[in-house]
């Protein structure tokens, strides 16, 4: 395959990839080149054009990458220069330094990335971690990861903890990958009363704790095997996510799994936490 394939209409000549190669020889998937590409423009780039930005972008993640792609990736995203004053209606709530002291009070989420070798494609996981516990109170695993995915993994996060019942709900906290700047992400937090905030650009580290967890993830489950099958990796993700929420022991939690600890928490037995990020 040519790693520098211009982008083919849908309609005609073999199909579009999906990812694009680094100079290291690494796949990278088109959701987390969407991400790079925010990420510039919210950054020094903010007044490129997409000429520009794969320019960047082969300097920055030493992606070999065309103009074409990049282009329809930015009018997929809706960033294409001209339109990028309007791409949002809502004004970006920066995440502020806040001290955790129980469950539901913070939660964090992101997107992390498994590829499936046997059919040489990738698949998405979102997860939502309580910062308090380190549960993942809920997550999303399939062939895509839009802003509707992201909206119904939220949904489910407030019914499996019982916060539609109460009046201060968790405040959310994501980076600005595309599903959690889109409308449907945010008008689902919105409507369920979730103060959502994100990241500025380029500090993970005040997205530490799923930040952490993706690694557990990337160490134990993804990285371990060459997935022959999408139902393969679906099937060990479960069972890694079984594994870390129930048995799996942190030391920042009293050498308690994530799930012993939040019972405990509940119960009035487990030891105090207090969490500054």
């Amino acid at each position: 395959m040519n790693r520098n394939d211009d982008e083919k209409e849908e309609t005609g000549g073999r199909p579009i990839p999906g990812y694009a190669y680094t100079t290291e020889d690494k796949k990278v998937c088109d959701m987390q080149i969407k991400e790079y590409i925010l990420t510039l423009i919210e950054g020094e780039c903010f007044a490129y054009g997409y000429y520009k930005l794969a320019v960047e972008l082969r300097r920055t993640y030493k992606l070999i990458i065309n103009k074409k792609k990049v282009y329809r990736l930015c009018k997929e995203m809706g960033v294409l220069r001209p339109q990028r004053k309007i791409k949002s209606k809502y004004p970006r709530k920066l995440a502020m330094n806040r001290t955790v002291t129980a469950p539901n009070q913070l939660w964090e989420t992101d997107i992390k990335y498994g590829y499936v070798a046997g059919e040489d494609r990738f698949f998405y996981i979102q997860s939502i971690i309580d910062v308090y516990d380190r549960e993942i109170i809920d997550y999303h695993i399939g062939l895509r990861c839009e802003g509707e995915d992201a909206a119904a993994t939220l949904v489910r996060a407030l019914m499996r903890r019982k916060r539609f019942e109460v009046d201060i709900k968790p405040v959310v906290r994501s980076d600005n990958g595309p599903q959690f700047i889109s409308h449907k992400f945010e008008d689902k937090c919105i409507e369920t009363g979730v103060e959502h905030e994100r990241i500025p650009c380029k500090t993970p580290n005040k997205n530490a704790h799923v930040e952490s967890f993706h690694r557990i993830l990337e160490d134990e489950c993804l990285g371990r095997w060459e997935f022959e099958s999408y139902k393969e990796a679906y099937e060990a993700v479960l069972e890694f996510m079984e594994r870390y929420n129930h048995r799996r022991i942190h030391r920042s939690i009293f050498n308690m799994s994530p799930v012993e600890f939040h019972i405990a928490t509940l119960n009035g037995t487990a030891g105090s936490l207090i969490v500054t990020l």
